[in-house]
């Protein structure tokens, strides 16, 4: 079957393609065959490195609270982050020039910075001039950084999907009285969100992982820093902590992202719904205030 994107294979190009196919997988098993038996040489498959996963003292001591904090802090920088993203990208857009070029150049400034600088420069500026106590320091130097940076991005997302929507949407808007504010609140935001999607979830899961960063630098005990700890307790199980870890990473990633595709079908579906169904009364009437007729149908 073929299609304007997409020519149908013929038999040499399928042939090929099988042996492709094949090959890969072989290479594939021959990987995962050497990785399993190096783990096995050095120890790493014992059961007793495995074991403390079956039992709840590892979850409720170690991994549970890693969770709730790595989810806490990714939860905070969403919620700050997603207003913010979209009042600087929608101030990108602004015809005032006071307004467009300061957000030009705070987006343009934060999104340039590593994320990994931000949290420390928010470290050490919560240390120097708040009276934020050292045990929450962490969680806000975490929060201050997944917020700039990820705003930032986010700011791009959505000026990039207001610019994708034809201007026809625009100028059918203003042409029936509407001012700019209700233009952008009533006609393009809620049309660009079903485009912008996509890339918003992909940002919402770099947050989730970018939280690992404050366990690794700054001594914020979230899920991956846990694993460190629980890896020195239960006898240095580090391959199995850490592969617990990316486990449980990967289901909340997949969670989100299962979510947000099915949002963005039901947003889809929700668009292409034709309202309610015009009975032949509603098309007399109809009739009759178009054309002056009274004629039935």
């Amino acid at each position: 079957m073929s299609s304007v994107l997409y020519d149908a294979q013929g038999p040499r190009a399928k042939r090929r393609n099988i042996v492709l196919t094949v090959v890969f997988l072989v290479a594939v098993a021959a990987l995962l065959w050497w990785v399993v038996g190096t783990l096995k040489d050095k120890g790493q498959l014992e059961w007793a490195l495995w074991e403390p996963f079956f039992h709840s003292e590892a979850w409720s001591t170690y991994i549970w609270p890693g969770l709730q904090n790595t989810l806490k802090a990714a939860a905070l920088a969403v919620i700050i982050a997603m207003p913010l993203g979209a009042v600087l990208g929608i101030a990108r857009l602004s015809d005032h020039v006071w307004v467009r070029v300061p957000a030009s150049v705070v987006v343009e400034f934060f999104r340039s910075i590593p994320v990994l600088v931000l949290m420390i420069f928010g470290l050490a500026l919560f240390a120097e001039y708040t009276n934020v106590t050292s045990d929450d320091r962490p969680l806000y130097a975490v929060v201050t950084g997944l917020v700039l940076y990820n705003a930032s991005v986010l700011a791009e997302i959505v000026r990039a999907g207001i610019l994708s929507l034809p201007k026809g949407q625009s100028e059918a808007a203003m042409a029936i009285g509407l001012r700019k504010g209700q233009l952008m609140r009533l006609v393009l935001l809620p049309q660009a969100v079903t485009a912008m999607l996509p890339a918003i979830v992909s940002q919402l899961v770099v947050i989730v992982k970018d939280t690992a960063l404050g366990g690794a630098v700054l001594t914020y005990s979230e899920l991956l820093s846990s694993a460190n700890t629980m890896s020195g307790y239960y006898g240095a199980n580090i391959i199995a902590s850490f592969t617990v870890v990316a486990l449980i990473f990967i289901a909340l990633n997949f969670a989100l992202t299962s979510f947000a595709s099915w949002l963005e079908r039901r947003l889809r579906r929700a668009k292409k719904s034709t309202g309610a169904v015009v009975g032949p009364n509603d098309a007399e009437v109809a009739g009759t205030a178009g054309t002056g007729a009274g004629g039935t149908l």
